[in-house]
């Protein structure tokens, strides 16, 4: 799998954040205006607090009961409304996530075969759930918050200055340096989270691989080797963490030191005035709240810009998916009568390589018929089922789909019109009733005990839950023999008139084998059969042999 590290401009990411940040904007809105109102609350509180004591000091005349009713009414709305933001973050926020992913999960389902290949799939979850977890926090959570900290840096500064401008002034001395030094910060923390996810991508291809095969790592005696592999997997990426935490604590460091050094300055001011007798103990409270009110949204900017920087590798991860090309939309196309397919002067090769797997390649498919494929391996049988269910596209010549009376070229709304049987084990976790339905969810009980007769798979019946017997993942709890002659009963339910059969014997005795076959081929009668094999009982059940030879070299 390939990582690509190149930065994508800024403005494009941009774009792309704003387009696919539709279903996430109203949640921002809301949480933007919960802030603002919690800020609010805060700066009159301040003041509220200020004239309080100023009464009480007899600094100013007022009524100190109206003035707490005051400040318990701002209390409670700040409760209220920091509790409603927690709400709108467990709930909305889970619903907003789970479109997003729902949104880029279905791109990647319709994407074209060739370009999904170059992903590990490892990696394509790896950015499902995390990279998606930072872009739908970034619209709902960071981008709401830094405008909020934003007002309140503005509005405390603007009350602050109306009281002392010099002061005002004095505690923002932090604010300059880490403005001029934040363009640098941005580039070395977007070059550092790329390491940081791509890592984490990797990691995750090792333990879903290693998951998905442990019965080869066992059998292997792979054990150590694995948990070496993911460990020093492990110490690339704490080394990578490590980095990056020192680079963000050195200017974290930095800025709090500049602020700091604000408070402090704005601590000694109030202490000389109250002491001079031209500030207010009220006020020296209010200068000391303010001062605080500027420099929290301050440094709330400083750790967001480590989420903001984040936020945009993900986006990059994700804007790159899109880069994959989706397959042909639209209404499927089922031919009425018995379909063929033919090849004419097809020419086809990988991207990458220098031979070709296929070089003027003709062949009729006819319709009713029934033709056994052979050849040794790596001579282009997988290829060809591919070029047949337009899986692949080839790039000279054409494939086309035909009837007796119309004929379209083979492409993804023509896949209806064929049934694909793969090679080995396709189960999925669920009930064997889940698997048969993914053939065709309309089929009834009947149907699906058809199929399953057709299969050789009456011993379904004999088990204890019958169709709804749960399976592991891959059919577990299956024989291998077992669980193939369950996916080929799964893919007799579909509808379609070209079967495309590859190695479905390949798990069963010689027995079985030959009852499979008489019943496959009687029961299918009147449809297309293609035998994908290398088993010499098949080729005896067909009309026609299409051997493929390997590909020379160009």
């Amino acid at each position: 799998m390939r990582h690509i590290t190149n930065n994508i401009p800024l403005k494009r990411l941009l774009k792309w954040l704003w387009k696919n940040s539709k279903g996430a904007r109203g949640q921002a809105i809301i949480n933007t205006f919960i802030g603002l109102l919690d800020i609010t609350c805060q700066l009159l509180w301040v003041l509220a607090c200020k004239r309080a004591i100023d009464i009480a000091t007899g600094e100013s005349e007022g009524s100190i009961a109206v003035t707490g009713v005051i400040i318990g009414a701002l209390m409670l709305t700040e409760i209220a409304s920091r509790s409603i933001n927690r709400w709108i973050h467990a709930v909305i926020g889970v619903e907003v996530r789970n479109k997003m992913r729902l949104k880029i999960f279905s791109r990647l389902l319709r994407g074209e075969w060739l370009h999904l290949q170059k992903h590990h799939t490892g990696d394509l979850v790896n950015r499902l759930e995390g990279d998606v977890n930072n872009i739908t926090s970034l619209i709902t959570e960071i981008i709401p918050a830094t405008l909020v900290v934003l007002v309140q840096l503005l509005a405390s500064f603007t009350i602050l200055f109306s009281m002392s401008p010099i002061l005002a002034v004095s505690v923002l001395v932090a604010l300059p340096a880490a403005m001029l030094a934040s363009n640098f910060y941005v580039r070395k923390m977007r070059k550092l989270n790329r390491e940081v996810r791509d890592s984490d991508s990797r990691i995750q291809e090792v333990l879903q691989e290693s998951l998905q095969h442990k019965a080869l790592i066992k059998a292997l005696e792979q054990n150590d080797s694995t948990e070496e592999q993911l460990t020093n997997l492990q110490k690339k990426l704490q080394g990578q963490i490590r980095n990056r935490t020192k680079f963000s604590l050195g200017a974290y460091s930095f800025t709090q030191l500049g602020f700091a050094t604000g408070y402090l300055i704005a601590f000694m001011w109030g202490v000389q005035g109250l002491a001079t007798g031209i500030v207010s103990f009220g006020s020296l409270s209010a200068y000391l709240q303010l001062v605080g009110l500027i420099q929290r949204p301050t440094m709330d900017i400083s750790r967001f810009i480590p989420s903001i920087v984040s936020s945009f590798t993900a986006a990059e991860r994700l804007y790159e998916l899109e880069d994959i090309p989706e397959e042909e939309q639209g209404e499927s196309i089922m031919l009425q009568g018995i379909a063929g397919v033919r090849f004419k002067g097809v020419n086809f090769k990988y991207d990458g390589e220098s031979r070709h797997i296929f070089n003027n390649f003709s062949y009729d498919f006819a319709p009713n018929s029934c033709t056994a494929i052979v050849g040794e391996t790596g001579t282009g049988k997988t290829t060809l089922i591919r070029l047949l269910v337009a899986l692949i596209n080839p790039q000279e010549g054409e494939v086309e789909i035909y009837d007796k009376q119309k004929s379209y070229k083979s492409s993804t709304l023509t896949r209806c019109n064929f049934v694909y049987i793969p090679q080995g084990n396709s189960l999925i976790s669920g009930t064997i009733r889940d698997n048969l339905l993914m053939g065709n969810p309309a089929a009834t009980e009947k149907e699906m005990m058809q199929a399953l007769h057709i299969a050789c798979a009456d011993y379904v019946t004999e088990l204890p839950q019958g169709i709804d017997t749960e399976l592991s993942e891959q059919g577990g709890g299956l024989s291998e023999g077992q669980a193939q002659r369950i996916a080929v009963a799964r893919s007799i339910l579909r509808p379609g008139s070209i079967l495309i059969l590859d190695e479905v014997t390949s798990a069963l005795d010689e027995e079985t084998e030959k009852e499979m076959l008489h019943r496959l081929t009687s029961s299918q009668a009147g449809k297309t059969l293609i035998f994908v094999t290398h088993r010499p009982a098949i080729i005896q059940y067909c009309d026609n042999v299409l051997r493929i030879e390997k590909p020379q070299e160009t």
